[in-house]
């Protein structure tokens, strides 16, 4: 298992370097680096199995790094300090990411997922998580598809719901974007942009609601017609929600 540590800060890679030394002899670093710009031509020189990869650093992030590459034919583990957007990147673009300072618990773990798959990392996830991430465009989110990326404004969104372990997004020009994430994913992608979980099913645009009616829990109108019901443990948090937003 052969692999190029890939990080700004020296103390970092001299701490993930110790713990690889120590504990997993069978793990070859083949280089390590703290100048992004110099990372591409270390990977393509000594083509390692995997990397460890930083997220946050100068001139280039670990997501604009990946970009550069025509093909991805080694596996990455992303290292980070805790970044909200940046570990929403990599969760909804399902990659594999260690926060630092990296512990061995976590590592092991990452190293067998590494060990016993075939190379997952795709130039979609690599675009989608950088999408994410440096929020490319106002208020517009970057949604994996069977066909590629579309780039979506938030506020075109109506409500979402859950189709088992899939989305459906349903938009004001009444199209439906079926998405390969649960209903969990999206709705951790567009914390922030005034979404309100209404029910386990339903996720929906506070400004695209219509009406409430009241009821045990209540039920909703969408700017689309759609009747939506409110479960009744979410209505007091709806209501606050909805006339503070």
């Amino acid at each position: 298992m052969n692999c190029i540590i890939i990080d700004d800060e020296m103390l970092c890679i001299k701490s993930l370097n110790n713990l690889l030394d120590i504990h997993f002899p069978q793990v070859k670093i083949l280089a390590t680096c703290n100048d992004s710009t110099k990372a591409m031509g270390l990977i393509l020189h000594h083509k390692p199995d995997f990397i460890f990869l930083d997220i946050e650093m100068p001139f280039l992030n670990g997501f604009d790094l990946l970009a550069q590459f025509e093909h991805l034919d080694f596996d990455v583990i992303f290292t980070t300090a805790y970044d909200s957007y940046a570990i929403k990147a990599i969760k909804f673009s399902a990659l594999d990411y260690l926060l630092k300072p990296v512990g061995l618990e976590d590592l092991t773990f990452a190293l067998e997922k590494i060990k016993n798959k075939v190379p997952t990392i795709s130039k979609t996830q690599v675009n989608i998580a950088n999408a994410v991430n440096n929020k490319l465009l106002s208020d517009t989110i970057a949604l994996p598809t069977s066909d590629g990326l579309i780039f979506t404004p938030v506020n075109e969104i109506v409500y979402c719901s859950a189709d088992s372990n899939y989305t459906r997004m349903y938009m004001l020009d009444k199209s439906v974007i079926l998405l390969s994430k649960t209903l969990g994913d999206v709705d951790e992608l567009l914390n922030g942009y005034n979404f309100f979980r209404i029910h386990q099913s339903s996720l929906i645009n506070l400004k695209q609601v219509k009406k409430y009616i009241r009821g045990d829990g209540g039920e909703v109108i969408m700017s689309n017609g759609k009747s939506l019901i409110v479960a009744r443990n979410h209505k007091a948090d709806f209501l606050n929600a909805f006339t503070h937003f």
